[in-house]
Order: structure tokens, then sequence, then C-alpha cells
């Protein structure tokens, strides 16, 4: 990307337990360093060593197994790049308020992870019929009373049906190729491509297969959302794959631009499902869209950067930018927001106020 990005330095949402996002006006290379990716924490993160640390995987499985991280290192190493959102990022923008990490754009970032399959370690295990489920536990714990009062201290926790846990699950230990840092994980964490990043359990310590519908707290009472299926009534489902989205870097809401002169305008876009295959933006808050010109080879699970040319109005004033993603499972960004997802999947057009401004912007 053309344009020199700014100096980054993440932005303190919550300091303790850590919630930091990237300042998304800095996004330059594909890859996000680890320094510059977002960190998400429900609980203070747990102190962890290498030497004691243990995976443990019970349930439907013929063999139980206690793994160390050696053990997992001593399997086939598998190294991926993914594209991971926090389901809240953007909530910034949602009016009225809504009850969580207020995000803006930067809750969101690109990494190359390094680790083991988690089909690798199911198959040595041996997962045995009637299993469903795969639930991911982490060491960290505590209590929460928003979004729900939890019942006491408990550990984050999540599942994925098995069809996609013998897909492509990572159980990562490095990330850009070193290893992790306590904020993203040490020493394991589960990297989900295409899915939101409740999904990439962090500090993992149990994996448990089991027959039946994991219910817990941040399957149900959080990261869940109100969904119309089977011609019934609403029904609250658990949040899994990211949506089609694109978000807009360069100009920075309430930047300052030059009037009647070229800017460019730069961004990323990203879906759950297939790849990205089309970016379009509006300088004048969505009367007219043209294509922006995408600069990355389609990668699934991995954002596309993209740029376009905008000619500023001539007359200073506000100004509105929009930016929409399309995919190729046939999905474009809609305006309006579904208040059925309550903070949560935030992929609406994001509006960007920019200052048209004459002279020197």
């Amino acid at each position: 990307m053309s344009s020199t990005p700014r100096p980054a330095a993440l932005i303190v949402r919550q300091a303790s337990p850590p919630n930091l996002e990237m300042p998304f006006h800095t996004l330059d290379e594909r890859i996000t360093s680890g320094a510059g990716h977002y960190v998400r924490s429900h609980f203070p993160a747990p102190e962890l060593n290498a030497q004691d640390w243990r995976l443990r995987l019970g349930g439907l499985v013929d063999s139980p197994l206690e793994l160390s991280l050696e053990d997992l290192k001593a399997m086939p190493p598998h190294t991926l790049t993914a594209t991971m959102e926090c389901a809240g990022n953007g909530r910034l923008y949602l009016s009225p308020r809504r009850p969580g990490v207020q995000w803006d754009l930067g809750a969101v970032g690109t990494a190359e992870w390094t680790g083991v399959r988690l089909s690798d370690v199911l198959e040595r295990a041996g997962v045995t019929p009637g299993a469903l489920e795969v639930v991911l536990e982490g060491a960290d714990c505590g209590t929460l009373t928003d979004p729900g009062r939890t019942p006491g201290e408990i550990h984050y926790a999540r599942s994925l049906p098995l069809s996609k846990a013998l897909d492509d699950v990572l159980l990562a230990y490095a990330m850009n190729g070193q290893p992790l840092t306590r904020d993203h994980g040490f020493p394991v964490r589960a990297v989900v491509p295409g899915w939101y990043g409740m999904a990439a359990v962090k500090w993992l310590t149990t994996l448990h297969v089991t027959g039946t519908p994991y219910q817990g707290f941040f399957q149900t009472v959080d990261y869940s959302f109100w969904a119309f299926r089977d011609g019934l009534s609403p029904q609250m489902v658990p949040i899994n794959a990211m949506l089609v989205k694109a978000q807009i870097a360069r100009p920075a809401p309430h930047d300052a631009v030059k009037a009647d002169s070229s800017c460019e305008v730069t961004g990323a876009a990203w879906t759950g499902n297939g790849n990205v295959t089309r970016v379009e933006f509006s300088g004048d808050g969505g009367q007219t869209w043209a294509d922006a010109e995408l600069l990355d080879a389609p990668q699934p699970g991995v954002w596309r950067r993209w740029r376009a040319l905008w000619q500023t109005p001539a007359q200073p004033g506000p100004v509105t930018l929009l930016a929409r993603a399309s995919d190729s499972a046939g999905r474009t960004q809609e305006d309006g927001y579904d208040a059925g997802r309550g903070g949560y999947m935030i992929n609406f057009p994001l509006p960007i106020t920019v200052h048209v401004q004459t002279g020197e912007a």
C-alpha cells in the first residue's frame, strides 16, 4: 500500500484484563505484527510455564491423552495464515450503545500461526461414534456480570462442531514465527480459520469430546444471537463464521483532507466463507459507488487489502466515506443492523467521517 502508515501503538480499551486494539489507520502489510495484533481477554492472563503445561483430552475418545508442549511439537507442524476478528469489532458504531468493550475498527488482525492440527490430536485419541462437538477450555478463569452473571468462577470455554474440529483448526504455539506471548495465549491457543475470535480459545488446557451440544456461558449467554430458522420463532444460536466486511483504514475517522484533490483511500476486507471478490467505495455517503482495486491474491480466511482514488469535493465540510465488500459465497454487506445480534457481528458499511478543507490539509 503506497501511503505511509502512522506509528503503531495499541489502543487500550480496558487495562485489566487487557483488551487492546490496533489503530486501524496503521494498516500496511498483509501480516499484522505480534505487537500490533489486537488482544481480547475475558479474565486475567494465567501464569503458565512451558515445562509444566499439559493439554488433556477426554470424553468420547478411545484413548484419553495428556500431552506436554514437547509432545505437541513432536507432531507434524503446520502453518496457516488467518484473519481473526473479534465478534464485537466496530461496536462503537452502534446506537444506542451496546454493552461490552467499545471497540472501534482495530479488533481485527492477520497472522501466521504455527502448531498442530486439532484433527491430528483427535485422531491419536480416537473419536468414538456419537461424538458431536469438541469443547475447548482455557486456563483463564473468573467471574462476570455483563452481559450476564456467571454462576461463580468459571473458565473460558467454547465448543466446535466435530466437522469443524476435524477440518482446519490449529492448536498454535507460535505466531509469526515466534512463541506465543502471554497476552496471545502462551503456551498454546486454538486458531479457528474463518470464525470470529471468540472461538480461538487461549491458554488452552482441556479438550473434551461430547455427544451433546455444549451449553456453557460463552456458548449461550454470551457470544450468541437470535436467528430465524426453519420457519420457527427466533432461536438463540452460537456465533461462528465471520460475516463479509470491508473497513476503511485511511483516511482515518475525522482526518482532514484537501478540497478538490485526489485522495488515496485504503483498507482491508475479509469474510469467513470463501474469498472477498469485490470491494466498493463511496465518497458521498452511499449515493454512488465505485469499484476499489484489490491488492492481494485471494486466499480463504485471509483479508485482502484494497485501495481507491477519491476526488474530494471542492466545497469544504464533513463528508461520509463508506466501503462494502462481496464474497464468493454471494454475500454483500447490507445497510442497517440486525438488533438480534446484540453487540456482535457488526458488518454494515461503517461510516467514516472526514473533513474537507481548503488549502493544505
